[in-house]
Formats: structure tokens, C-alpha cells, sequence
């Protein structure tokens, strides 16, 4: 359920929330747009092929000096450049980018790639399933808890 406020007797839309995902794969990719578009929050997706394109988005540099600080991450693992375990060693190590949550969003399902997303702080962990409708699912359940249970910060403290 969305959330809308009043501000002077006037009913105010909730500001959308920024999604950055993570993910070489142009099918998850469209699919991920597609089960986010399928849904009734506000969002906003944007989509980058590589960690290195991750970290220049996240640090606001080159061909991203206007992309917004997302208010959640989805990370794939296995990327070009700059693999997703780097990306989130990087993101967990800087102030201003530590607070963002990342949910690693791979087809991996081996356990030492899940405990080592732990131990680099991933806030979940969550295996792409292999069915489309499965995976819709997932993604869905993803925003609903991350955009309407769990209460993110809006700026790095």
C-alpha cells in the first residue's frame, strides 16, 4: 500500500523510490522492469551492465553526474568489469553510500557466494528462480517488503 500525505489541505503523492539494479542479463533485466511496472508503488528503475557502471552511478561520476541516490540496490553477482561481491564490498565501505540496502539478486545458489554476501553486508540474499512467473514473483515480493514494510533512509547520515 502506498502511502500518500497531506500538506496544507492538499492530498501529496509519496516521492517515487529509486531502484538501482545491477545486472548484465538485458532479459532479467526487462523482466525486473516489467514486474516493477506490473506493480502499484512508485518507482523508478535504473538499470547499469557492470559494477564498474555501478559505482560511477552510485558516485554520481562521468555519464551518471545526474543519476539520484537510489534508495535500494539489486546486485547481481556475476558481472563484467567489476564482479558484484567487489561492487558491494565498495558500496558497504563507503559513508556515503553505506546506508543504501543491497539485495543481491543472482542465480547463484552456492552457499559460500550466500555466506560471503553476508559477510560483506548485503542486507539479503535472494537466488533468481528459473521460471518466468517464479521470478516476477520474487521481484514483486522484493519491492513490496523493501518499499512498503522496511523503512529506508532517504539521505546517508
Amino acid at each position: 500500500m502506498t502511502s500518500r500525505s497531506f500538506t496544507a489541505g492538499v492530498l501529496t503523492q509519496p516521492a517515487p523510490i529509486d531502484i538501482l539494479l545491477v545486472e548484465d542479463n538485458p532479459g532479467d533485466a526487462e523482466l525486473t522492469r516489467e514486474a516493477l511496472v506490473d506493480s502499484k508503488l512508485l518507482s523508478r528503475l535504473h538499470v547499469v551492465r557492470d559494477g564498474v557502471d555501478a559505482l560511477a552511478f552510485l558516485r554520481q561520476e562521468g555519464a551518471y553526474v545526474q543519476a539520484p541516490r537510489p534508495d535500494l540496490i539489486l546486485l547481481d553477482l556475476n558481472l563484467p568489469r567489476k564482479d558484484g561481491r567487489a561492487v558491494l564490498t565498495d558500496i558497504k565501505a563507503d559513508p556515503a553510500l553505506r546506508l543504501i540496502p543491497v539485495v543481491v539478486l543472482t542465480s547463484s545458489q552456492a552457499e559460500e557466494d550466500v555466506a560471503r554476501a553476508y559477510e560483506l553486508s548485503a542486507n539479503c540474499y535472494v537466488s533468481k528462480p528459473v521460471g518466468l512467473e517464479q521470478f516476477m514473483t520474487i521481484v514483486r515480493s522484493i519491492e513490496q517488503f523493501w518499499l512498503t514494510v522496511v523503512k529506508l533512509p532517504r539521505e546517508a547520515i
